[in-house]
């Protein structure tokens, strides 16, 4: 791809997030394009779909996490990704609630297990640093990872109930 169409894409998906966010359903890919400083034409060229769209704004999310995750590490490397990765869910409500109302599948094995490579590499090295119990386990770490993330974006959760929760959670997983 071109320089100039990476920078289109990259700007529309910034706009599409922030369309998205803040006007939900209702926005609209007109909007995006307005926002990104493209032509309608544009955005289609580059997602055929308003479907496609939103497919490649969870791909972009999904893949910011992994980096995010890479980056982190250390004895509270896996506290501090929960605690952002929980921070962001509420934030990218809307994305995902339309993911989900259009039904989109993302076959996005290869970005998931990414994900819990990651994630595994966190909690491997919170073990070694004796911050978080050796008997914890991935699927555990997945399965509070996936329902922490859920309860931020269905549970209307404010930073006080979201920071109170997620110190129950790492009081659990201490050794």
């Amino acid at each position: 791809m071109r320089a100039d169409a990476q920078r289109n894409r990259a700007r529309i998906l910034d706009a599409a997030e922030a369309v998205f966010a803040e006007l939900g359903p209702g926005g609209s890919t007109e909007e995006v394009a307005r926002r990104a400083g493209v032509a309608v034409g544009t955005v289609f060229r580059h997602f055929p779909t308003k479907d496609d769209l939103l497919a490649a704004i969870m791909k972009r999310l999904l893949a910011r996490l992994i980096t995010e995750a890479g980056e982190l590490g250390g004895p509270d490397g896996l506290f501090r990704f929960l605690t952002s990765l929980v921070a962001q869910a509420a934030g990218k409500r809307s994305v995902v609630e339309l993911l989900a109302r259009s039904g989109i599948d993302l076959h996005l094995p290869d970005v998931v297990g990414n994900l819990r490579d990651a994630v595994a590499a966190l909690l491997s090295q919170a073990q070694e640093a004796g911050t978080v119990s050796p008997e914890v386990r991935l699927p555990e770490v997945m399965a509070l990872l996936v329902s922490l993330c859920q309860g931020a974006l269905h549970g209307g959760w404010d930073e006080q109930l979201r920071d109170r929760t997620l110190a129950v959670v790492f009081k659990g997983l201490e050794p």
